[in-house]
């Protein structure tokens, strides 16, 4: 096992870890579709669609074209009439933040949803204090099965509304209910989730299984760094978001004692004069390079902590969703472009399905990329569009890398910065 790694090896080691040193296959399908979520560990979920539904985006990056109805079939199927769901399906909880999870792994997440329920549904708290409201809802999918909020709400709107039905306040008692393990999601139909509770979705002998919590931890904290290949404590704890720092470090050490996790330092990684301590996964691979051009979404576990991502690639990366349309830098949803193993710019992009158009409407290089890599990117937004059934593409005027991929692309249609979504 190497004890030292230069940064474009580390950055080699993280991709490989991630799926990026794989050939694509031909016709990814269901056997492929698992892979790959097993192996980043987490499928992140995001409701903004200007493109494509960010849990959608890093199968394409990873696997090529694949059919998103095929992913629906794994991740939303769910028993039917109220029944638990198979043990080979997947649960959707707070893994990262809202993420797709395998079924069998409910019971790691109890320690999660048991500080939730700590840190919410104390006495004096909104749960408490709305215990009508939650047992309301509670005694709907008791006698009901799972439902969705509209379909509550419509129940709601039937009945002698008192102060506990107000509309606001069932969706946020399903939330915490949620968050808490006592309702799981049993689906969704088009992006509405279905709420069932956790009986009525998880198969029993999952929902009565127990894991301690520091179990709990080493466990989730071994998958992180199979899915990191090389990381630090932080980037480990970020990556299912543990926030104690003492459980990580001790789940960390026992990796090591285990022979599962080796220390290693990492060019410029350090603190101060000091390197920061690292480590390497027994399973990691060390490719002498990386061949793939691909589009990532922002919530790519390659760019999800930035911290990392500034440590890795030196890409600084932040969503301007929030800014004003006319104060962005970058664009509204842009999303980051790695060829090879290096991440060359970012594009912001749109698919315009009425007109069966990708729309690129920004499109930056990150410094010392060479306008050659144009034609990487170009085979790599070609892939987008037709992934997305989109026939055509039109670049816009605003970004250093347009004009570079105009040049390479003289088929695309061109058009004006647009200064809203």
């Amino acid at each position: 096992m190497k004890q030292h790694l230069s940064l474009p090896e580390a950055r080699r080691t993280a991709l490989a870890a991630q799926g990026f040193a794989r050939a694509r296959p031909e016709r990814p399908g269901t056997r492929q579709l698992n892979a790959t979520v097993a192996r980043m560990g987490a499928l992140q979920i995001d409701s903004v669609n200007v493109y494509a539904r960010s849990h959608y985006v890093p199968l394409f990056s990873r696997l090529g074209g694949y059919d998103t109805a095929e992913l629906d079939r794994l991740v939303l199927r769910h028993g039917a009439g109220g029944r638990p769901r198979s043990s080979g399906s997947y649960i959707e909880y707070l893994g990262h933040e809202a993420t797709f999870l395998p079924a069998l792994d409910w019971p790691l997440w109890r320690f999660r949803m048991d500080d939730m329920r700590a840190r919410y549904g104390a006495p004096g708290g909104w749960y408490a204090e709305n215990a009508a409201t939650v047992e309301w809802v509670r005694s709907e999918l008791a006698a009901r099965g799972p439902l969705r909020p509209a379909q509550i709400e419509s129940d709601a709107r039937r009945a002698r509304r008192g102060p506990w039905w107000d509309w606001d306040a069932v969706k946020r008692a399903l939330e915490m209910m949620w968050r808490f393990g006592e309702v799981a999601i049993a689906g969704r139909r088009g992006f509405e989730r279905r709420y069932g509770l956790a009986e009525q979705v998880i198969p029993a002998p999952v929902l009565d299984a127990e894991v301690p919590r520091q179990d709990a931890i080493r466990e989730l904290m071994r998958r992180a760094a199979r899915a990191s290949g090389v990381a630090t404590a932080s980037d480990l704890a970020d990556y299912y978001r543990i926030r104690d720092r003492r459980a990580v470090l001790t789940a960390v050490q026992d990796l090591v004692d285990a022979g599962e996790l080796e220390p290693v330092t990492v060019d410029g990684w350090s603190r101060g004069r000091a390197p920061s301590p690292a480590w390497v996964h027994r399973d990691a691979a060390f490719p002498r390079r990386i061949r793939a051009a691909a589009v990532l979404t922002p919530f790519d576990p390659v760019v999800w902590f930035r911290e990392r991502a500034e440590r890795l690639f030196d890409f600084d990366y932040r969503i301007e969703i929030y800014t004003p349309a006319d104060r962005r830098r970058y664009g509204y949803y842009s999303l980051p472009v790695l060829v090879d193993d290096r991440i060359v710019g970012r594009v912001d992009l749109k698919a315009d399905r009425t007109t069966s158009t990708l729309r690129v409407q920004s499109a930056w290089w990150e410094a010392g990329v060479a306008a050659s890599t144009a034609e990487r990117v170009a085979v790599a937004l070609r892939e987008a569009a037709s992934w997305q059934g989109l026939e055509r593409v039109s670049i816009s005027s605003w970004g250093d890398a347009t004009s570079d991929l105009a040049f390479v692309m003289p088929d695309a249609a061109r058009h004006e910065r647009a200064v809203t979504v």
